[in-house]
């Protein structure tokens, strides 16, 4: 009871950090500094405010043309509020086109994109005023939050405050003169790691690779399917174990080594611009590249050439690297150190996996059920592959997701880890 209730009070406690910045009665400023291209940002406001402010009774789920009549008004009460100002001087909004609606828990908000004027070089700080909603409610609060700021090492981030306001405090500083390259260089190590961490295709994909790691096709097995036993066609009763920690741990390596090789080629590439792929494909051919891996474990599709797999296959996962870089607003400054750190950490998550992994297949190998394990495995990777291929492919939902995440609720109710 006592490990449960830690479970629940520390799950309770790390919901905040999620859902603190987009939580009804408070406003925001969230800003993107650049080193070489200024400041951007947008304000976001959420329609229970509006509400308060204009007499309105928009609802959660509000269309964009609803809000139409109002934008324009919207945006000069938003101006009016809101000011930035430096050592250099004050730095105008220049508000663009472009306005969106963020779904949030309660309530939607509304998201104006601007960028600073007068800012060819960033100042060494930022005052900024903002003070909106305060009029109609002195309950109140404002904060700046600063979403990307490479140098900080600040990298797409929408839970790092730098600021806040309420009306009796509506104006604060922010120094921009503490960053460095090596934060932001340490922050793409993180962001390398996480992105494998989560990266669930990622991962499959690695233990596909690692499975027969530990294990050999014995020589006289051939693959032919006349007068064979199921277990025989499986490969049940191809595989010998490996003797030698040496010979399994230099498989590894040489399967990874070849998987780096060939995503840090496309995940360059593509960051570079120089070749672009359509994102449907790629993901379609990472969730592939499950199934092939694993097929080969049952049945050597490149005989002698395992390397082969990695290579060929890392390099759509490269692609997939690279939009995630995409996603966390990266440009052409510190691209370079950006692409440097993003591999480290993704080499680094990689070892993790595989440090997890390999000790146990290694212990296992000897096992006479290793080869039901490692061919198993492999059915469950390819049933995997194929669901997400289709799903991908033809950008449907087959449901199997929300039908294992349902049953895995339900178990978890049984156990009474749920309710």
């Amino acid at each position: 009871m006592c490990k449960r209730f830690r479970y629940v009070l520390g799950l309770f406690l790390c919901i905040p950090f999620y859902l603190f910045s987009h939580i009804p009665n408070q406003s925001y400023i969230f800003l993107r500094i650049y080193e070489n291209d200024g400041i951007e940002g947008r304000f976001e406001i959420n329609t229970n405010d509006i509400n308060k402010i204009y007499g309105t009774d928009f609802k959660k789920g509000v269309k964009l043309s609803e809000l139409n009549p109002y934008l324009e008004d919207l945006k000069a009460y938003m101006l009016s509020r809101s000011s930035f100002k430096s050592p250099r001087g004050n730095h105008n909004v220049i508000l663009k086109d472009s306005v969106k609606i963020f779904p949030g828990v309660l309530g939607d908000y509304v998201q104006l994109y601007f960028y600073l004027d007068n800012l060819d070089v960033l100042p060494v700080s930022l005052e900024v005023s903002f003070s909106a909603v305060f009029d109609k409610d002195p309950t109140h609060k404002g904060y700046l939050i600063t979403e990307y700021n490479w140098k900080a090492g600040v990298i797409n981030e929408e839970a790092n405050i730098s600021m806040e306001f309420s009306p009796n405090d509506p104006m604060d500083t922010m120094s921009l003169t503490e960053v460095s390259a090596w934060k932001g260089f340490v922050a793409m190590i993180k962001q390398g790691v996480w992105h494998i961490w989560i990266g669930l295709d990622h991962i499959l994909f690695l233990v596909a690779l690692i499975l027969p790691s530990v294990v050999r096709r014995r020589k006289n097995s051939e693959v032919h399917t006349r007068g064979r036993t199921l277990n025989e066609i499986l490969g049940l009763y191809s595989w010998e174990p490996v003797m030698g920690f040496r010979p399994a741990f230099i498989y590894i390596i040489k399967v990874i080594t070849f998987f780096t090789i060939a995503h840090t080629i496309t995940l360059s590439l593509a960051s570079l611009q120089l070749v672009n792929l359509p994102s449907r494909f790629v993901e379609s051919m990472i969730a592939l590249s499950i199934g092939l891996a694993a097929l080969h474990n049952i049945i050597p599709i490149f005989k002698g050439s395992d390397w082969l797999i990695a290579f060929v296959f890392g390099l759509f996962h490269g692609f997939g690297f690279a939009s995630v870089l995409g996603d966390l607003g990266l440009t052409s400054e510190f691209l370079t150190l950006s692409l440097l750190g993003f591999n480290i950490g993704v080499e680094m998550g990689q070892i993790a996996i595989i440090a997890l992994f390999f000790p146990l297949l290694f212990f296992l190998r000897n096992n006479k059920v290793y080869p039901k394990i490692l061919v198993g495995m492999s059915i469950l990777l390819i049933l995997i592959s194929l669901n997400w291929s289709i799903e991908r492919s033809f950008e449907i939902d087959l449901g199997i997701y929300g039908f294992l995440k349902s049953s895995l609720r339900k178990v978890l109710v049984l156990m009474g880890l749920m309710s």
